[in-house]
C-alpha cells in the first residue's frame, strides 16, 4: 500500500523539465510577511524594532501543520513571491509523526500516510521553481523506540508505541526524500542534528538509512548554539563517515569521534580527527571527494557566543538548547561559504522565536535560569531577541 501512494504522490508533482543546478539563485529571500513581521505588528517601541530589525535579515519558512491543500497553498506563496524576486527560499517541513518527542513542539501529522500526503502538498507548492527544504529538525536526532548502534533503547518512548516505530520513522523519511527529492530545483537536506549530540558514525548511519545519498545532504544546529569552530569540522567528519559507510561498508562505529578530542576546537585535535579519516580512505584506496559527498547547511541564526555552560550542579536537566541566556546571533545568512562541505550558513530557526516553556527540571513555570516564563515554543520572545542582537557576533550592523 506505501507504494502505491508513494507512486501516486511522485506523479503528482513529477518536473515539467529539470533545471541545471547553476540556475539556481545565490541571493536568499527575504520575505515581507515572515512570522518576525508579523510578530513586529503586535510590538511596541525597541522591542518592534528589533524586530523589524531581525526581518531585514534572510531566515526561513516553517511549514508545519494544516491540511495538504494548506500547506500546498503556503509553499507556492512563497516560492512564487522569492522566484518572482529572483531569491531562494529555505523552507522547513516539520510535521513528522510524533515530531519532538510530545514535548515543547508537540504535534505532527497522524501517521505515515497523512504525513506523506502532507509532503506531496509541499512539493506540489513548491513546483519547479528553486528551493531549499529542510526536511525535519530533529527527525533523525529523536526517533521514537529507536535503538542506537550500541543496541541502547533511546529516550523517546511515546505511549501506544513500539519497537516498530522506529523503522516507521525511517519509512516516512525516505518517502519524504522521494516525493520532494524528484523536484527539478529543490535541494533537500535530512536532520543531521549537532556536533554535541551523535558521534559521526551514529548520525551517518542514520543518514544513510533515510536515503541522504538521494537528497542534497544534511543539515546541522538547528534550534541550537554551537559555534562555527565546532560544527564546520563536524560536518566534515559527517560527510566522510557517510562516504566510507556508503562505497566501503565501513561499520559507522569505526568512523573517528569528536568525543575522543575535548575540546576538539583545538587545531591540533580536530587535525587528529582528521588524520584518522585520512587513514581509513588510505587503507581503502580511497581519497576524499567533498565535491560528490554530501553537504551540510549549518544554522548559524543564534551560535555567535557559542554553546551555554549552565552553573555546575544548578539543574537536574538545564536544558541547555532552550533559550539559553546571553547568546548572539551567529554569522550572517549566505549561500556562499568558502567550506568544501558546506553549500550554506543560514538562519534556520527564526531568532527571535522562543524555543519553549524552558523549566530546567523544576516544576516551574518560570524559567528559573531567566526568572521568567517563557513563551510557548515558536511564539516571539523579546527579551531573547534583544539579547541576541547585544551579543552578535560578527556585530550586527545598524542599517
Amino acid at each position: 500500500m506505501r507504494l502505491k501512494w508513494l507512486a501516486f504522490a511522485l506523479a503528482c508533482v513529477a518536473p515539467v523539465a529539470a533545471v541545471q543546478a547553476s540556475d539556481a539563485p545565490t541571493r536568499l529571500f527575504v520575505d515581507d510577511r515572515s512570522t518576525t513581521v508579523q510578530a513586529a505588528g503586535k510590538l511596541e517601541g525597541a522591542a518592534r524594532a528589533d524586530a523589524l530589525r531581525l526581518a531585514r535579515i534572510p531566515s526561513a519558512t516553517w511549514l508545519a501543520h494544516g491540511t495538504p491543500e494548506i500547506v500546498e497553498a503556503q509553499a507556492r506563496d512563497v516560492t512564487e513571491r522569492a522566484a518572482a524576486k529572483g531569491q531562494m527560499p529555505v523552507l522547513v517541513a516539520y510535521n513528522i509523526p510524533y515530531r519532538d518527542c510530545a514535548l515543547y513542539s508537540a504535534g505532527g501529522a497522524a501517521d505515515g500516510a497523512a504525513y506523506l500526503a502532507w509532503i506531496a502538498g509541499v512539493a506540489r507548492g513548491v513546483g519547479n521553481r528553486p528551493a531549499i527544504i529542510v526536511l525535519e529538525p530533529d527527525g533523525l536526532g529523536v526517533i521514537p523506540w529507536n535503538r542506537n548502534l550500541a543496541g541502547d533503547l533511546e529516550g523517546c518512548r511515546p505511549e501506544g508505541q513500539d519497537e516498530a516505530a522506529a523503522a516507521r520513522r525511517y519509512e516516512q523519511l525516505r518517502g519524504a526524500v522521494a516525493i520532494l527529492g524528484a523536484l527539478p530545483r529543490a535541494r533537500v537536506y535530512l536532520d543531521g542534528t549537532g556536533s554535541s549530540w551523535l558521534a559521526p558514525g551514529e548520525i551517518a548511519s542514520r543518514l544513510v538509512r533515510a536515503d541522504v545519498g538521494k537528497g542534497a545532504g544534511f543539515f546541522l544546529n538547528v534550534s541550537n548554539f554551537e559555534s562555527d569552530a565546532r560544527v564546520v569540522p563536524y560536518a566534515r567528519w559527517v560527510s566522510d563517515c557517510i562516504a566510507l559507510v556508503s562505497r566501503t561498508g565501513l561499520d559507522p562505529q569505526a568512523c573517528p569521534s569528536q568525543f575522543s578530542a575535548d575540546p576538539f576546537e583545538a587545531p591540533r585535535n580536530r587535525q587528529r580527527i582528521d588524520a584518522a579519516y585520512d587513514r581509513l580512505f588510505a587503507e581503502a584506496g580511497l581519497k576524499r571527494a567533498p565535491e560528490a559527498q554530501a553537504h551540510a547547511l549549518i544554522d548559524t541564526s543564534r551560535n555567535g557566543q557559542g554553546s551555554w555552560k549552565p552553573p555546575a550542579g544548578r539543574y537536574r536537566d538545564a536544558e541547555v538548547w532552550c533559550n539559553p541566556p546571553g547568546r548572539g546571533l551567529g554569522r550572517r545568512p549566505t549561500l556562499i561559504t568558502r567550506e568544501a562541505y558546506v553549500d550554506g550558513f543560514l538562519w534556520i530557526k527564526v531568532p527571535g522565536e522562543s524555543d519553549g516553556e524552558c523549566l530546567r527540571g523544576t516544576a516551574g513555570p518560570m524559567d528559573p535560569e531567566r526568572g521568567v516564563k517563557a513563551p510557548a515554543a515558536g511564539q516571539w520572545f523579546a527579551d531573547q531577541a534583544r539579547e541576541l542582537i547585544e551579543l552578535a557576533q560578527p556585530p550586527l550592523e545598524r542599517e
